[in-house]
Parts: structure tokens; sequence; C-alpha cells
């Protein structure tokens, strides 16, 4: 069978509150691209906060909502 032209990627929030988002991505321009970055909309801290493009397995940390806050802010 042929390969998929899309591949599946996540975007998860630069917080640290485990909020991520998925989306296709076209495989053939991926190669040699920088990793993605926008500004989303975090609903656990209920601000926009930029959102980096990582691999899912490595999201396995418990989310603290004041301690990110406090992170933030100071």
């Amino acid at each position: 069978m042929a390969k998929t032209k899309k591949e599946t990627t996540f975007l998860v929030s630069s917080a640290g509150t485990g909020c991520n988002y998925s989306f296709l991505r076209n495989r053939k321009k991926v190669k040699g691209a920088q990793k993605l970055t926008l500004r989303k909309y975090d609903p656990r801290l209920r601000k926009h906060v930029e959102f980096t493009e990582k691999k899912l397995s490595s999201l396995k940390k418990k989310f603290n909502r004041e301690g990110v806050i406090a992170s933030i802010e100071g």
C-alpha cells in the first residue's frame, strides 16, 4: 500500500497545562521545516499562550493550575 500523504501532529501548551491541539500536516512539506509555533487559547488557564509542536508521548505530567499561573505571572 502507498504511504499516507498527511501526518497527525500535536501542538502542546508551553505553559505546561497538558492541553494540546492536533491537526493533519502534509508529510512532504514537513521535511527540514522548523517546528510550528502558534498562539492559541488554553482552556485550562483561560488565556492565550504559545503552543509548540512536540511528540505527544512526553506529556505525562499532572496539571496544577495555581502553580502554572504563578510561573507565568512572576
